[in-house]
């Protein structure tokens, strides 16, 4: 059996050796990768930029841990995947993460950070989404031919009685309901919002001053708006159309649509009646809601299988043609979705656990910053690897999570890795590339 004592554990022997386990090993850390997104922060000037633009009141007398300190300490220890403030009355004293923080010391406790995040107003909101474009700008080498601009809200639940909570019908739980919008795999926007409101809410004003910005930087840039149906809306479109941007947007069905595509839709069914296998038809329609006051072009897909007919509209000011706008087009706004997920789910953009509304948006952008760091390893460092289109969790235990033994002295810092470390020749390509300059 397992004896445990206070100095550590006894487990049961292997042969006839004794097997135990003390907690005296030294400066000794599982988080040794931790190395990595210094290497990445410094690269991209994330955390550094932050700390300019976001008011710090107290007084510099009293100050211990500044900062740039402190967003380093709290979004690196995310991206290794300790989503609590409690985490760090253990945390600021493992030297892998003082030593990626630029520290030697203890680093700041839980409630020293909790005060920071309850510091935090919109204008620190605004001030981080505008370093998260700035960095989405400066990502690239030459200005780009075309961006596709990816929206999506989801649910974001709560468990208390947070400012902004409401009951969400669609998704049966008291929530609050982010915006998201990406890039590619690049994150531009994360804006929390209550769930008593349409999920279209706000997401014109947001591709307004996103769209003035990127053609600040990139006059001849061609902007695509792709999202789902629930962000059909007249205002968003005929915006779109005055200034140039285009848009595919998914179409909630309704009698009138049903009735345009039915004689087709009952061919269709003949098909694969016939065959018994699945059967797709693409449609270019003509269609005007009433409140747009005008008709615009909607592609009508009718595809019947075994569970039966399966109708999608989407409506779009795209040239092209209709299965291939729907196919390569629309289609390729679920790779958002994974990217909501790594959010959530790997970096904890839901713990948003506070009381105050505030804190909680702030909890969404460290998340958020967290994942651009991540998202920069992958794209920086891991293309044309193995771990190129990994998600952040495979990231974190494949290239974070390791095992080293910390010695410090008056002239070094020296991180002695695991010598069965499996990704060691990955480990130092990326640590190469991410050198700054």
């Amino acid at each position: 059996m397992t004896e445990c004592t206070s100095e550590g554990f006894d487990f049961p022997p292997l042969k006839r050796r004794r097997i135990e386990a003390r907690f005296s090993g030294g400066d000794i850390t599982s988080d040794g990768g931790l190395l990595l997104l210094r290497q990445a922060d410094r690269r991209l000037g994330l955390l550094e930029a932050v700390s300019a633009k976001l008011p710090d009141a107290r007084d510099p007398r009293y100050v211990k841990h500044d900062l740039l300190t402190l967003l380093r300490q709290r979004v690196y220890a995310l991206c290794q995947g300790y989503e609590d403030l409690n985490d760090h009355d253990q945390l600021r004293g493992d030297p892998a993460l003082q030593t990626a923080t630029g520290q030697d010391r203890m680093l700041g406790s839980a409630p020293t950070l909790c005060r920071l995040e309850n510091r935090m107003d919109h204008k620190a909101a605004i001030a981080i989404h505008q370093v998260l474009v700035e960095q989405f700008i400066a990502s690239f080498a030459e200005p780009p031919e075309e961006l596709i601009l990816d929206f999506d809200a989801t649910d974001d639940r709560v468990h208390g009685l947070q400012e902004g909570r409401f009951f969400h019908g669609y998704y049966d739980a008291y929530c609050f309901l982010p915006l998201y919008v990406f890039c590619g795999d690049q994150l531009l926007v994360s804006y929390l919002r209550p769930s008593k409101i349409d999920g279209a809410k706000h997401a014109w004003a947001i591709l307004a001053l996103l769209v003035k910005r990127l053609r600040q930087a990139w006059p001849a840039v061609r902007i695509i708006v792709r999202a789902d149906g629930g962000f059909c809306r007249h205002r968003m479109l005929r915006w779109c159309e005055r200034h140039g941007v285009g848009y595919i947007i998914g179409l909630a069905r309704n009698p009138r649509l049903q009735k345009m595509i039915e004689a087709a839709f009952v061919e269709v069914e003949r098909r694969f009646e016939a065959t018994h296998e699945k059967q797709r038809v693409f449609l270019d329609l003509r269609y005007g809601a009433e409140s747009w006051g005008r008709r615009r072009a909607v592609i009508a897909k009718l595809e019947v299988t075994a569970q039966g007919r399966n109708p999608r509209f989407v409506v779009t000011n795209l040239n092209g043609k209709a299965q291939s706008l729907y196919d390569r087009v629309y289609c390729a706004r679920g790779e958002m979705e994974n990217r909501i997920k790594e959010q959530q789910l790997g970096l904890f953009a839901d713990r948003t656990s506070a009381h105050h509304w505030w804190t909680n948006q702030f909890r969404l952008l460290l998340s958020s910053l967290a994942y651009v760091l991540m998202e920069s390893i992958r794209r920086l460092a891991l293309h044309d690897t193995e771990l190129a289109h990994a998600q952040v969790g495979t990231l974190r235990l494949k290239l974070l999570k390791i095992g080293a033994v910390i010695l410090r002295n008056t002239r070094r810092i020296r991180f002695l890795l695991s010598s069965a470390f499996a990704y060691q020749r990955l480990f130092c390509t990326v640590a190469e590339r991410l050198v700054p300059g």
